[in-house]
Formats: C-alpha cells, structure tokens, sequence
C-alpha cells in the first residue's frame, strides 16, 4: 500500500524520486508501528529492575485528558501482575519514537509531559502510579539534558533492544 500509487514511476526508473517523496509516509506506517511492536515485547521481557517488578502485561493505548480536551497516547503501558483485592500497579509508561521527519530531532521533554500527565490522570482513576517509572524508548538517540527536574526517566536505545554478542557473554 505504501508504494502502490507511485509504481507507474517506480517502473519508469524514478526510484530515488519516489523514495525521497515516500520516505516519511514509510517511517510512519511501517518502520513506526514496527518499532513500537519492539520495544513492547522488551519490556514484557524487561529484567525487574528496569521497572522495579516483574512485568505481567504490555500494551498500548490512551488516556483522555478531559480538562484540556486531548487524548494522550501511550505507547507501551506495563502493568504489574494483578493482585485481586489491590489496586492495580503501572510499573511504566512509555513514549516511542523511531525517528521524525529530520533524523536525531526529537524533543524528548515535551514527550515526558505528556507521560507525566498520562501518569496523573490514571492515578486518579484508580491506578497505583507512585512508583511508575517513564520511559522513552529511541532509535535515534536522545537528547542531552533530557532530565533536568530530578525524576527518574529511563531511556531505551537500540543498544538496549539488541545487546551485542559480546555484551551477554
């Protein structure tokens, strides 16, 4: 679907030009959801240390933001495994980003605010969020200065996602 309205270039030799035009769309509905998919399936396996408990389910989704009129997308969400009688536990919220339209320019803290008002909204609906851990996960690296405030956000580059050989041994 991505390159079926540009094949009458494509088979003309236009390839560079269609590539250049298809390139974003690409990232967006293919190496995007993608990548997401990825760092979900880190997670579920994530150590408890990364987020301080065994994780017992991953997915996706979002919180709507009645006040200021919005939904929040989230990502990866990891919850602790249910415990009948408790409240049940976030372990994280996560923000992905493979890459923007200029390579390496994502703006990490406007994407932390958001989690961080994700994180609210879910405490007030009952959620146990006082340990929840942020996360943003990248394929272009982060920014420095990411975390200027003192709360701890973790980070999950590619490194992370595929260690080297060497790195397990």
């Amino acid at each position: 679907m991505i390159m079926r309205p540009q094949w009458g270039l494509l088979e003309s030799g236009r390839a560079e030009l269609v590539w250049r035009d298809a390139r974003s769309r690409f990232a967006a509905q293919v190496i995007g959801p993608h990548f997401e998919r990825l760092c979900r399936a880190y997670a579920l396996t994530a150590p408890p240390e990364r987020f301080g408990a065994l994780p017992g389910e991953v997915g996706a989704g979002v919180v709507t933001d009645p006040q200021r009129r919005r939904r929040i997308e989230v990502d990866v969400a990891v919850f602790a495994p249910a415990v009948p009688g408790e409240r049940r536990r976030l372990l994280s919220l996560g923000e992905v980003k493979w890459g923007e339209v200029k390579w390496g320019e994502v703006k990490w803290a406007r994407h932390v605010d958001r989690l961080r008002r994700a994180r609210d909204l879910l405490a007030g609906r009952g959620y146990d969020t006082r340990d929840t851990v942020l996360t943003c996960y990248s394929g272009v690296g982060f920014e420095p200065g990411l975390i200027d405030d003192g709360e701890p956000v973790r980070t999950v580059g590619l490194a992370d996602l595929y260690p080297s050989p060497s790195a397990t041994q």
